[in-house]
């Protein structure tokens, strides 16, 4: 990025809202060209073009960060787009994430206004005589609306093929701060996979809907002619409800609609500046016979590596697994949403800090999670609050829920210990010390009591499903989350060569703190017991009595006989059992196939991750319409269980980034084989384990320049590269 320092940001000088404005410029060339680079970036989402070719493969560029403070510029190289004599330069700009309405009350991080968009380019050329020029936009740009006459980030777009727009106008300079700009730092966006209809359905409503097979994030490509004037319309949907029609209610307000506007010609389409979460489709105004070869489903998401891979002999886990794939790729769009269809898509704290170690162990999410931390560093308050959504869109706020303000620490922390990245801790210790700064300040005796929590969100154990906040005590979750984060400071502050004494001093007191509040005799008092409470204390270690603590753990899990966490316990829920000897109620509640459960929505057809445990109730009816997203991939934090002790791969603290390897699997009589990669940086390590005729055969895989330690029955046994067989 330099160049562009020079340019001008341009915007239209007519008034306009959630439509595309395209600006463009002619430019002559008469000479041998050496080189040509475009930096280009914008307040919207842009698609570049060179003599009407797209430019790169990035879509929905430049991103989603706080755009006040960073925005993302990106550098192509087009020495192979210009030719010698007249080129047209073109960049469409649409709202996207930089003006949007949340609920219908926020703006989103508005710069400019409710909808206006614009943007900023520079195109650098090199010719062979030597001479270099540097073409930027300016006032001498032209700028028109564009064919994308309508474009929101939740009710779709509206695309004219025939639209011109008959008054073209100069572009308007205005002066804008560059000061924010930085290079691009996050994965770009791409179109990864490409299915097919899989049927074509006639709801008993007499709907023509088409079903993919698979809840997705993305947009349709499709073949249309249609009688001219005709506004053939595509709904998306996640769900068809109990009788077989089509189900939009949980989108909220959200349209979530494609419309064409027909010029009686054939065309091609797909969306340029939208995105979409679905499995379904609706057709309306639709006169083309439908066919199945003319729609295609694109799922796009952040150009994420795939890096992880599970399969056991117990093909609803299976499922499970690769619903938890999906989720992840529908919901890593740039940023780490909670959701991709609904009137919301944000990215949630909450949703990040309990995922992200799934998340790091199924696909390379380093540079994704370096660009979001960022944006969580700059959204953070100057008295160390961190707002619930990242980027900030609700503003700043005086509070910070415990468990979602958390991903200042424990984001930073996974990443670290998956990819050996000490800048990231670096980059985080100041952001770790003013948010555990903020928990003292509004902590009385050594128990954060003195903020509003979200608490152990979604749990079961509330009066009724209702009541999604209530149940676990929210000042001892708030106070267990301070003493997981405080430990995370002290380590963060080792690691930077700083002093941690105070640090490791107040955390301790805040130990004793909960023990004396919320303990007796190695348990959750009554009047606290839940599971959520026990699962924190245990996997925590703040109880002083870890084993009997895990103990009552186990206890309420098998009175009831099932699990009743919500997003604060489910992620550690397994570990506390498993890491405690409770390995066969671990397994039981992993392959429990009745509400509640993970494979309950596998049971009921889930391609996802669900927001609830009943997201879709057995009689299919939904939990509600209010709250009730199907491709939510919080609760896929079971994965990491997966990873680590159903096959047995652990990451050892203090030798990060997969150094050394840890094998520990947990076998059960009901599964009889488990087998499990993570493709890290110093290489490919797997474990698996199968069982025959009473014997269990265990497979250990370690890369070249990597040692690991095996732990089978209370036995430690090393091992060096390459694969080892172990049989037991």
């Amino acid at each position: 990025m330099k160049n562009i320092l020079n340019a001008q940001w341009i915007k239209s000088p007519r008034c306009v809202k959630d439509n595309e404005v395209v600006f463009s410029k002619k430019i002559n060339i008469k000479k041998d060209i050496v080189s040509a680079s475009l930096e280009v970036t914008s307040l919207g989402v842009y698609l570049a073009k060179i003599n009407g070719e797209r430019v790169g493969d990035f879509i929905l560029a430049p991103g989603w960060t706080s755009y006040k403070k960073r925005l993302q510029v990106d550098t192509y190289n087009v020495t192979d787009m210009l030719r010698k004599d007249c080129n047209v330069i073109s960049l469409g700009v649409a709202p996207g994430w930089k003006a949007f309405t949340y609920f219908g009350m926020h703006s989103g991080d508005s710069m400019l206004g409710f909808s206006e968009v614009a943007a900023l380019c520079a195109l650098t050329i090199e010719y062979a005589d030597g001479e270099k020029e540097i073409i930027t936009s300016g006032g001498d740009w032209t700028c028109e609306n564009g064919k994308t006459v309508y474009s929101h980030l939740y009710n779709g777009y509206i695309y004219n093929p025939a639209f011109v727009d008959i008054c073209p106008a100069q572009a308007l300079v205005f002066p804008q701060n560059k000061k924010n700009l930085i290079d691009r730092q996050g994965e770009k966006i791409i179109e990864q996979e490409r299915l097919s209809p899989v049927e074509i359905i006639r709801t008993p409503s007499g709907e023509t809907v088409l079903d993919f097979g698979q809840n997705m994030t993305g947009y349709i490509e499709f073949r249309i002619k249609g009688n001219k004037g005709e506004k053939a319309t595509i709904s998306h949907a996640e769900v068809l409800d109990a009788e077989g029609n089509f189900y939009v209610d949980n989108l909220r307000s959200a349209k979530a609609q494609a419309v064409f506007v027909c010029d009686g010609k054939e065309h091609v389409y797909k969306s340029e500046y939208n995105f979409f979460g679905f499995r379904y489709i609706k057709l309306e105004n639709w006169s083309d016979e439908v066919k199945k070869e003319n729609f295609t489903a694109i799922v796009i998401h952040s150009d994420i590596k795939r890096t992880g891979y599970f399969e056991c002999s117990d093909e609803r886990v299976n499922k499970l697994f690769s619903n938890i794939i999906w989720g992840q790729k529908g919901n890593f769009v740039d940023v780490p949403t909670d959701c991709p269809q609904r009137d919301e898509r944000l990215g949630w704290t909450g949703d990040a800090q309990v995922f992200v170690k799934t998340a790091s162990y199924n696909f390379d999410v380093e540079k994704f999670f370096i660009k979001w931390l960022a944006d969580l560093r700059a959204d953070q308050t100057p008295w160390g609050t961190i707002p619930h959504v990242i980027p900030g869109v609700f503003g700043p706020d005086d509070n910070s829920s415990a468990a979602w303000a958390d991903a200042a620490t424990i984001c930073p922390w996974q990443i670290y210990q998956t990819y050996a990245n000490t800048d990231i801790l670096k980059d985080s210790l100041q952001s770790m010390k003013k948010y555990i700064e903020f928990i003292e300040e509004h902590s009385f005796d050594g128990i954060w009591c003195r903020s509003w929590h979200f608490g152990d969100w979604l749990n079961l154990d509330g009066s009724s499903p209702e009541d999604c906040s209530k149940g676990t005590d929210k000042n001892l979750i708030a106070t267990a989350y301070y003493i997981y984060s405080s430990d995370i400071l002290a380590k963060t502050m080792a690691i930077c060569g700083e002093d941690n004494a105070e640090v490791l001093e107040k955390r301790e007191k805040s130990i004793l703190a909960f023990r004396r509040e919320y303990m007796e005799n190695g348990r959750i008092k009554p009047e606290f017991a839940t599971q959520t409470a026990c699962v924190l204390a245990v996997h925590f270690g703040i109880s002083d009595d870890i084993a009997e603590t895990a103990k009552q753990l186990n206890e309420l899990v098998t009175e009831c006989g099932h699990l009743k966490t919500g997003f604060v316990g489910t992620p550690y829920l397994l570990h506390a059992l498993s890491d405690n000897g409770y390995n066969e109620t671990a397994y039981s509640l992993l392959i429990r196939e009745e509400y509640p459960s993970w494979l309950f929505s596998v049971k009921m057809g889930a391609t996802t991750i669900w927001e609830h445990w009943d997201s879709v109730r057995e009689d299919g009816t939904m939990w509600s319409t209010s709250m009730n997203s199907f491709n939510h991939y919080a609760y896929g934090s079971v994965a990491d269980w997966l990873y680590g002790d159903a096959a047995g791969i652990k990451l050892d603290e203090n030798r990060p980034g997969f150094e050394h390897v840890i094998f520990a699997p947990v076998t059960d009589s009901r599964l009889t084989y488990v087998k499990a990669s993570i493709e890290s940086r110093k290489g490919e390590v797997r474990s698996e384990w199968k069982t025959e005729n009473g014997k269990t055969t265990y497979t250990f895989t370690v890369p070249e320049g990597v040692d690991a330690t095996v732990i089978l029955g209370g036995e430690e046994t090393k091992i060096g590269a390459g694969t080892t067989e172990i049989v037991k």
